[in-house]
């Protein structure tokens, strides 16, 4: 699959590992390059805008690939910025699948992820030959005259974010305005985006550019 275009997992049960994010009955994983760039219900409305490859997980449950049960809080989670670990299992065997104790039955892992590259898909393994820390836990204070505030705006024009005094965003894409609002948290040089739809994002930024979901924004 190209590792230009974002990978959207859609429509599974998403198991975060993450006490601050939650899980959801059905969600949303989106992969940019090596890792989670966003997670949560509603990032399947943006699939067209960024070319997302996506993939139909309905009837899956998406968590982390390695995932310890036994220490829910120290192992690997789905968080934006994190390495996009990710196993996605059948919660039932495929159509067709005989009844009962067989040998030959095959596995419910039916997608993993590596780093973002698809190791495993349709239960068969491909030829396929810098994280950021974890969302801040709280609310921290919301600084109105950060100097990273402002409206920041992507190369092609398309997408235009402003990060308001108030702890809030809005975003607009192309002729849709307040296409995206929510809450954001900057710490240091991330920025952590929770979504009024309920999804989680995260940006970076970088020699005055803010890297985020594959977009580059300068600040207007």
């Amino acid at each position: 699959m190209p590792e230009s275009r974002p990978l959207l997992l859609t429509g599974g049960t998403v198991i975060t590992g993450d006490p601050l994010l939650g899980d959801w009955q059905n969600a949303d994983v989106l992969i940019g390059g090596t890792v989670i760039v966003g997670i949560g219900p509603g990032l399947l409305t943006a699939a067209g805008d960024d070319d997302m490859i996506v993939i139909d997980c309905a009837g899956t449950l998406v968590l982390p690939a390695a995932a310890d049960f036994t220490a829910p809080h120290a192992g690997a989670t789905l968080t934006p910025g994190r390495s996009a670990d990710i196993a996605v299992l059948r919660l039932a065997d495929t159509p067709g699948t005989p009844a009962g104790a067989i040998p030959a039955r095959g596995t419910h892992l039916d997608i993993l992820l590596n780093a973002g590259h698809v190791r495993l898909y349709n239960g068969q393994p491909l030829d396929t030959a810098g994280t950021a820390g974890p969302a801040p836990e709280g609310e921290p204070a919301h600084d109105p005259e950060h100097p990273f505030l402002g409206m920041w705006v992507d190369d092609n024009d398309f997408v235009r974010q402003e990060l308001l005094p108030d702890g809030r965003y809005d975003e607009a894409r192309g002729d849709r305005p307040s296409a995206y609002q929510g809450r954001y948290w900057i710490t240091g040089d991330r920025i952590d985006y929770l979504d009024d739809l309920g999804f989680w994002a995260f940006g970076e930024f970088q020699d005055g550019i803010l890297h985020h979901a594959g977009y580059r924004f300068t600040r207007r």
